[in-house]
């Protein structure tokens, strides 16, 4: 089971879509859990991605037929049987429409084993830095070098700052912040610097008091 979060970059939906389908029952109870935090069957997201992507070719009726339809199949899912999965066939036919789900399943699938690596690419232990998510091996916060992905920093600059990292850890460290993001409000972003200048670290200190 995915958290909402995770579902949504998996979807690659908003967190409010996700919880709208949750919300408005649009996916089968069998494909979700709202115990202790809401979580999504990791193959559902296929059936998100479904329902917000064809909303403008698709009618509400039409598209809930298919999930209906595809939830027998879904809700038996595990990792073991995705290769099989991917051979299946996925069509759904009602009256004279026919529906084809298998591309939203591959996109799922790719995004969510993209999703493990990110997963896997991470430490937390509060011996290393005192428990913040970093990527293994170092001492790099992750949620740092999604944030200066996030500023448009070019990504030469970013290894260059970073040279045990390389590309494709940069996108799983962005993948993993999006799906992990932060608790609490987040910091403001300074509307304007000076061309060719960034932020490298900023901290705020006490205000004294005149006296």
């Amino acid at each position: 089971m995915l958290k909402a979060t995770e579902a949504a970059v998996v979807a690659r939906v908003s967190l409010r879509d996700v919880n709208r389908v949750i919300d408005e029952r649009i996916l089968p109870e069998t494909l979700i859990s709202v115990d202790n935090g809401r979580y999504v069957l990791g193959a559902a997201c296929t059936l998100i991605a479904f329902y917000f992507e064809s909303a403008k070719r698709l009618t509400s009726e039409e598209r809930l037929f298919a999930i209906r339809s595809t939830e027998p199949r879904l809700r038996r899912w595990n990792r073991a049987a995705t290769a099989a999965l991917l051979k299946a066939d996925w069509t759904v036919r009602h009256d004279f429409l026919t529906i084809d789900l298998l591309p939203f399943f591959e996109r799922s699938i790719e995004r969510l084993e993209r999703l493990d690596a990110a997963t896997e690419l991470v430490t937390i232990s509060d011996a290393v830095m005192g428990g913040v998510p970093v990527i293994s091996g170092t001492r790099v916060p992750v949620h740092d070098v999604a944030a200066a992905m996030a500023a448009g920093i070019p990504v030469k600059e970013i290894l260059e700052d970073y040279p045990s990292l390389t590309e494709d850890k940069l996108e799983l460290a962005a993948l993993y912040a999006e799906a992990n993001p932060l608790r609490g409000r987040p910091k403001p972003v300074i509307a304007a610097l000076p061309k060719g200048t960034r932020v490298i670290s900023d901290h705020r200190l006490p205000r004294r008091r005149a006296g």
